[in-house]
């Protein structure tokens, strides 16, 4: 999991604050397609905001365990878990400059 400080953990919140969930973990929860999606969207965009529906809370998951999980399996960081909701951020690869 990557490291954030808590200014830019502000600054996602912030961004973040009016925008909807663009993934939703149903009652499958975190399965390698969801993975996979996440990874897919955490390329095109530095975050994004997951909802977890109630079906994924089962047993001994909770929001945390699943955002925490997440998290780990995309390298991404865990800004925030506000009830079924969470953030994860994850800075941009800069191209490496290639010399002739």
């Amino acid at each position: 999991m990557n490291k954030i400080t808590t200014k830019m953990k502000r600054h996602v919140r912030f961004k973040l604050k009016d925008e909807k969930p663009t993934i939703w973990i149903g009652k499958e929860g975190l399965t390698p397609q969801l993975t996979q999606q996440i990874e897919n969207q955490l390329a095109k965009q530095k975050m994004i905001k997951i909802r977890i529906l109630p079906t994924a809370l089962q047993q001994e998951n909770t929001a945390q365990t699943i955002a925490t999980k997440a998290a780990q399996q995309t390298n991404a960081a865990l800004v925030e878990v506000r009830g079924h909701v969470f953030i994860l951020y994850r800075r941009h690869k800069k191209p490496q400059p290639q010399t002739p």
